[in-house]
């Protein structure tokens, strides 16, 4: 590999190093050299939020963002967040509020509400709307989405939590 990187970068909480050409994406080594395949690939163009992830802690464009700009950075996606099971009330109210339909921008958008909800605990919906504006959903109308992180956010202010729903049951 001519012009080789050596990155060095923390995913998932687990150290990483890998060789890559200085041109590969973030996203595109996610889903490609790590086999996260959690955050999708939609544009490719920055616009649509499908490949959202947190770099220390900021919500970024998986598709904008080189590997080698990660290095020695903390990478979050949405395996992550799912294996952590900090979004695990988030997850259960998107179901139950049917916050999801084809479930494209679903990896997307539960990055984008765990950044907010972690910097706005308390957010109102206009301004879940405003933190969501990057990421398209073409199924739900936003509605839905914006049902679920507005109940979120209101059980963890009052300590409740979701509770998982059973898939057995929604099946």
């Amino acid at each position: 590999m001519e012009n080789a990187f050596q990155l060095a970068v923390k995913v998932n909480g687990a150290d990483v190093a890998k060789t890559v050409e200085p041109r590969t994406h973030l996203i595109d080594f996610l889903r490609n050299d790590l086999g996260l395949t959690g955050s999708h690939i939609g544009c490719e163009h920055g616009v649509c939020g499908a490949c959202t992830v947190l770099v220390n802690g900021e919500i970024v464009r998986g598709c904008l963002t080189l590997a080698c700009q990660t290095h020695g950075a903390e990478v979050e996606t949405v395996e992550g967040l799912t294996e952590s099971g900090l979004i695990a009330d988030l997850q259960t109210a998107f179901h139950q509020r049917n916050a999801l339909q084809c479930g494209y921008c679903t990896p997307g958008m539960l990055v984008c509400a765990t950044a907010l909800l972690t910097e706005k605990p308390h957010a109102t919906r206009e301004e879940i709307r405003e933190y969501l504006s990057g990421n398209f959903c073409r199924c739900t109308g936003y509605e839905a989405i914006v049902d679920a992180i507005e109940t979120t956010a209101k059980n963890r202010a009052a300590g409740k939590q979701l509770a998982a729903t059973n898939n057995a049951e929604a099946a």
